[in-house]
């Protein structure tokens, strides 16, 4: 993934606290917005940067999708950028 593309979806203040949760434990659209003052709709376009970055991963569990910390990806892109700096 590129460095751009990975602090692109980290500059938004919803993403990064999104991360937070997610780091913590597996959670859907609706749970997440459960959770912050943003409708389900708002929030599926937030994973979906961080989708597109590598940053979360979805997994189905029957009819509800659970999104998660992709750590490696994560962890990586900090790594990398620190090598750089």
């Amino acid at each position: 993934m590129d460095l751009d593309d990975i602090f692109g979806a980290l500059s938004s203040v919803p993403r990064r606290r999104i991360l937070k949760f997610l780091s913590q434990t597996a959670l859907s659209t609706t749970e997440l917005a459960a959770r912050f003052a943003l409708s389900p709709p708002a929030v599926s376009r937030h994973l979906a940067v961080l989708q597109r970055a590598g940053l979360v991963v979805s997994e189905r569990h029957g009819q509800s999708v659970l999104y998660r910390v992709n750590r490696d990806m994560l962890l990586g892109a900090l790594a990398r950028f620190a090598s750089e700096v």
